[in-house]
């Protein structure tokens, strides 16, 4: 029996690339917010991987450029091709440009890892390289490696180990009604507001009125009233200054923003991927909701808006649950096609739309919140406002 010699590892640094022919040899780079590129010609069998730290220099005579997409990621095409490769063969494989944390608000505004990537990817499509796999973002750190004798490419994570997606523990339906008691109620002021939002006999001086009682939530209020999200170019410091600036509608959307705003994990992994992603996701989806229903006239853009806030409440109960193997769980998502939900039935026994339908329920949520909440993958199931989900 013929015994094959082991692979040998050769660690490729930032600001290098290297090229090779048919052999024994794994080339592979570690990366955060660096981005790191393979190509391969499985008919000259010639492949390669650089490893680029940046977009672009900081100036056009800079002493390092395969730092630099702009600048090493050419080279490394021209260095592929003398070793026998034909660009119009070649294969690209992307990882890397994760954001690193802790993050700081410039850190989310130099987007560096995204920067590199966009550069990247301008190049290889002015080349005419076609990207066969692109596995970049995120929030971790992970290894990109090819194969040179089989010519294969694949991406790990590095902080999750590849046993704990396989050794995640498939909750009982016991641990997930534990779980939806522990997660904290949405305040009783916000449950109370959304229904009065359906009632047209009440008036905005009683939400008002109402608001003024809590305030930690009028404090949220005014701060979201200051934030980007709105952009309203001017300082607001009251209540009273909100509704004036914003009218009934806007602050209604506002004050069921803010109070639900807290029992969304804050955390940089699970469902959210990034500090307060699910939060983020529930707001962008709010609006989409709002204006969708404006549109097309069929139901209150208001109740929209609360619906589209409220559509992921379920990830909540199962954020703890997948956490611990979030690159490996999403990775099955994009590699193999699978449905979130699918994924999640197969791992927990349950989905996050049937966890969000039980958790409305024990919030006492209105019916047609709780359906939206339920069937918002399968729209075509609801029965209680079909139109609404």
């Amino acid at each position: 029996m013929e015994i094959k010699p082991k692979l040998q590892k050769h660690y490729v640094a930032s600001g290098q690339y290297r090229v090779s022919g048919k052999k024994r040899e794994i080339l592979e780079a570690i990366l955060g917010t660096c981005v790191a590129v393979t190509l391969c010609d499985r008919r000259a069998h010639v492949g390669g991987l650089i490893h680029l730290l940046l977009g672009e220099p900081p100036d056009v005579d800079t002493w390092e450029p395969l730092r630099y997409a702009k600048t090493g990621l050419p080279p490394f095409i021209r260095s592929m091709c003398e070793a026998g490769a034909r660009k119009e063969r070649l294969e690209a494989h992307i990882a890397g440009g994760a954001l690193m944390g802790p993050l700081s608000p410039m850190d989310l505004e130099l987007d560096i890892g995204g920067r590199t990537l966009e550069v990247v990817e301008k190049i290889l499509k002015r080349e005419k390289i076609a990207i066969v796999k692109a596995e970049t973002g995120g929030f971790f750190t992970c290894c990109l490696n090819i194969n040179l004798w089989s010519l294969e490419s694949h991406v790990e994570p590095l902080d999750t180990p590849e046993s704990a997606f396989k050794s995640i523990e498939r909750p009982t339906i016991q641990k997930i009604e534990g779980a939806i008691k522990r997660v904290r109620p949405i305040p009783q002021i916000a449950l109370k507001i959304i229904r009065m939002v359906r009632d047209a006999n009440v008036s905005l001086k009683d939400i008002s009125e109402e608001l003024r009682t809590d305030q930690v939530l009028s404090a949220k209020v005014i701060r979201l009233c200051n934030s980007a999200f709105l952009g309203l170019g001017q300082k607001i410091d009251a209540i009273d200054r909100a509704l004036v600036f914003l009218g009934e509608k806007q602050f209604l959307q506002l004050i069921i923003s803010s109070s639900v705003e807290d029992f969304f994990p804050g955390t940089e992994k699970g469902y959210s991927l990034c500090k307060g992603g699910i939060y983020k996701h529930a707001l962008g989806t709010a609006l989409v909701s709002e204006v969708l229903a404006d549109f097309a006239g069929t139901v209150s853009s208001d109740i929209a808006y609360t619906a589209g806030l409220l559509h992921d409440i379920g990830k909540v109960v199962l954020d703890q649950n997948m956490a611990s193997a979030y690159p490996l769980f999403y990775r099955r998502i994009q590699e193999d096609g699978i449905s979130l939900t699918v994924v999640e039935r197969e791992e927990f026994g349950i989905d996050h739309a049937e966890a969000g339908g039980r958790l409305g329920e024990a919030w006492a949520l209105p019916d047609n919140l709780i359906d939206v909440i339920r069937h918002h993958h399968d729209p075509e199931k609801a029965t209680v406002d079909p139109q609404l989900s």
